[in-house]
């Protein structure tokens, strides 16, 4: 900090409960007091209406449940910052609040943790898979039909305490969370991105404060304009195909570490009967997103949408 900024200032950042929310909330905690010696940052941990409620909560909220009493505290001065995953934190925030930084992104791969294969392809014929997310199940299905993918919930640690219980032949997790938490002592298979596309924003931070305050002044010090340049370009077409987290919706962007970026978004049944595939490049994150929405929509990634919303 400089000299005219106040010794010793705390912040209150807000976050979930989880380890691995901790975890990465302690993380910009210790990037921002790097950043600015003299400032002190306490984490407050909050369990969401997400954590708290059970079963699919694409039926009742979406991943908007694990940010709203975050947003909240933010919004009437109870916290100065928060952090989140960015593929639970919707594309429409709440007036007043702003994403004042985008830490470099960990690995936006998913992984596979299987003791009989290192990828989907070497999995037996009608292998058990579990994932809680809609948007691997499709995919998965899409390339492996034989398989039987069924549903989980649960923390990081959770997930494969079930899995190692379930008899099942493996398990599908972010690999940016196995990262952070430190995990090594399974058997992890990185996938390649290319042919399991990664949700929006998976493996990115999201530091949200109010949009004005200082305190997103002194965030902006974390900010990786890569990663910042990425997340925009995926949340764009999120926000162009009006989709949300819970939705079968995948997209990669990354730049070549200049201003070039590649999106590849990927649209999918449920089933992974049908599935639709595009590519973009550009160097403005807003109309590649376009680019790469307008191909989805003229293969009818609008009308698979609107039959995921309508499903009961």
């Amino acid at each position: 900090m400089t000299g005219a900024e106040p010794a010793r200032r705390v912040l209150r950042l807000g976050t979930r409960r989880s380890r691995l929310a901790l975890a990465q909330s302690g993380q910009v905690a210790r990037w921002l007091e790097a950043a600015h010696p003299g400032l002190r940052v306490e984490l407050e941990p909050i369990v969401t209406r997400g954590d708290r409620l059970p079963g699919d909560l694409s039926k009742v909220g979406g991943k908007g449940l694990f940010t709203e009493e975050l947003e909240a505290r933010l919004l009437d001065g109870r916290l100065d910052l928060a952090v989140h995953s960015l593929k639970d934190l919707p594309v429409h925030q709440p007036a007043g609040l702003c994403v004042a930084a985008f830490p470099r992104r960990e690995d936006p791969r998913d992984a596979l943790l299987s003791n009989l294969a290192t990828d989907l392809s070497e999995l037996p014929q009608g292998a058990i898979l579990l994932t809680g997310a809609s948007r691997r199940r499709a995919q998965v299905l899409a390339m492996r039909p034989d398989l039987e993918v069924r549903p989980l919930r649960g923390n990081v640690e959770t997930r494969i305490a079930k899995w190692q219980r379930s008899g099942a032949h493996g398990v599908l997790l972010a690999a940016a969370g196995l990262v952070r938490l430190g995990i090594s002592d399974q058997p992890i298979h990185p996938l390649d991105p290319e042919q399991l596309v990664p949700a929006p924003g998976q493996g990115t931070l999201a530091v949200q404060t109010r949009e004005g305050d200082e305190v997103a002044t002194l965030c902006a010090a974390l900010d990786d304009d890569g990663s910042r340049r990425a997340a925009e370009c995926e949340r764009a077409l999120v926000a162009t195909l009006g989709g949300d987290c819970a939705l079968p919706l995948a997209a990669w962007a990354r730049t070549d570490g200049g201003q070039a970026l590649r999106l590849v978004a990927v649209v999918a049944q449920p089933d992974g009967s049908r599935l639709v595939r595009a590519e973009s490049l550009g160097t403005d994150p807003e109309s590649t997103a376009h680019q790469a929405a307008a191909l989805l929509r003229q293969q009818g990634a609008d009308a698979i949408l609107d039959a995921v919303r309508r499903a009961p």
